[in-house]
Order: structure tokens, then sequence, then C-alpha cells
């Protein structure tokens, strides 16, 4: 039992670095360039903007609330 707890620790740091790559590659991959700038942008986005858009498409559908 304690040669795989030893053999264990001595892979954690391996293993934490793969999924650390891995997060890395799926976040910075050349196809996820728009997605990931459109998630940079969330932050800045003003959701009054957001109240303002969904307002002027019911006007023009011709729907109130």
């Amino acid at each position: 039992m304690d040669a795989l707890v030893e053999w264990a620790r001595a892979l954690w740091g391996l293993w934490l670095m793969l999924i650390f790559l891995g997060i890395c590659a799926y976040a910075l991959w050349p196809s996820r360039k728009r997605e990931m700038e459109e998630h940079a942008r969330i932050p800045l986005d003003d959701p009054a903007d957001d109240l303002e858009r969904a307002d002027e498409l019911e006007k023009k559908d011709g729907r109130q609330d």
C-alpha cells in the first residue's frame, strides 16, 4: 500500500501539469478565438443595452407587454 501512495504522490504533479496544459490548449486553440473574445467582453458589456435592444425588437414585432 505504501508503494502505491508513493507512486501516486510522484505522479500528482505530472497529472496537474497535464490538466493545466489541456485547459490552456482548449482556451488558446485558434478555432475558439472568437468565442473566447466574446467571453472576455462580458464584464464590459452594459446590461442596459441588452434591455434596450429587447424593447426595440418588441416594438418592431408589434408586441408590447
